[in-house]
């Protein structure tokens, strides 16, 4: 597959960089959920539309990667499905959803990923888990009350990525998450218990933010997947990277 991105995805991607040779999978852009620049949204725009337009014309599959954070769904009692309306949340959810519907009306075969929080080697600094991760290394932690997140393994993505493609699914759009919306305290505890270290937490009062997606279609496009939704996965991701990090 051509891969198009440096970023840790793309590079977890690489694993599989010589399956699939008539896809392209957009694992470039902005990736920091807190981004409202128009420069940056419109640069990432534009590679979008530069790439599809490139696949159309040589009969290309394209592999977008969208969000299934409360940034794109917004926050909700019931699992969001892949039909439930959007409700963005952001300006980062709002370029998640303009930038789909580029994809899915660029005239090229396209699958549209909705992935939440994707965790794993190669992560920038800024993002979660090695973020937490080095807090509670330095003593201190600032936890925003009332925020979830749901964490996918990286891992997990390239096998869906490598799956979904296996099996020749196109003009799709498919939410990959655990569907489980976990607590940031949940995760923090985690990581101090893994390291032995009990950091201070600064609690920062937010709104509630909390998004339940289904993954009912993911598991049923690939049965073995639904290990994602097991009780234990956040606990065998923390093992897996915080000594990582």
């Amino acid at each position: 597959m051509e891969i198009v991105g440096k970023g840790f995805i793309a590079r977890n991607l690489a694993s599989v960089g010589e399956r699939h040779p008539h896809a392209t999978v957009l694992a470039a852009g902005v990736s920091s959920t807190s981004t409202s620049s128009a420069e940056e949204f419109d640069r990432e725009a534009a590679l979008v539309e530069r790439t599809t337009r490139r696949c159309r014309a040589e009969g290309r599959l394209v592999v977008f990667l969208s969000s299934a954070s409360h940034a794109l769904y917004g926050n909700g009692d019931t699992p969001m499905t892949e039909d439930t309306e959007p409700r963005p949340a952001s300006p980062y959810g709002i370029q998640k959803l303009r930038l789909e519907s580029i994809v899915a009306g660029s005239g090229t075969p396209w699958l549209i990923l909705r992935v939440s929080h994707a965790t794993g080697r190669w992560q920038r600094p800024h993002q979660l888990l090695p973020a937490f991760v080095r807090q509670v290394r330095s003593g201190d932690v600032q936890l925003y009350q009332g925020a979830h997140r749901d964490l996918v393994d990286v891992s997990d993505l390239v096998r869906v990525i490598d799956g979904l493609l296996e099996r020749g699914i196109e003009d799709e759009v498919v939410n990959v998450a655990s569907g489980t919306p976990r607590p940031v305290e949940a995760l923090v505890h985690g990581i101090e218990r893994r390291l032995g270290l009990f950091a201070r937490h600064e609690i920062v009062d937010v709104p509630l933010t909390r998004t339940p997606v289904s993954v009912e279609k993911l598991c049923k496009l690939l049965p073995a997947l639904r290990a994602v939704t097991e009780p234990d996965y956040l606990d065998r991701m923390l093992d897996r990277y915080v000594p990582y990090y």
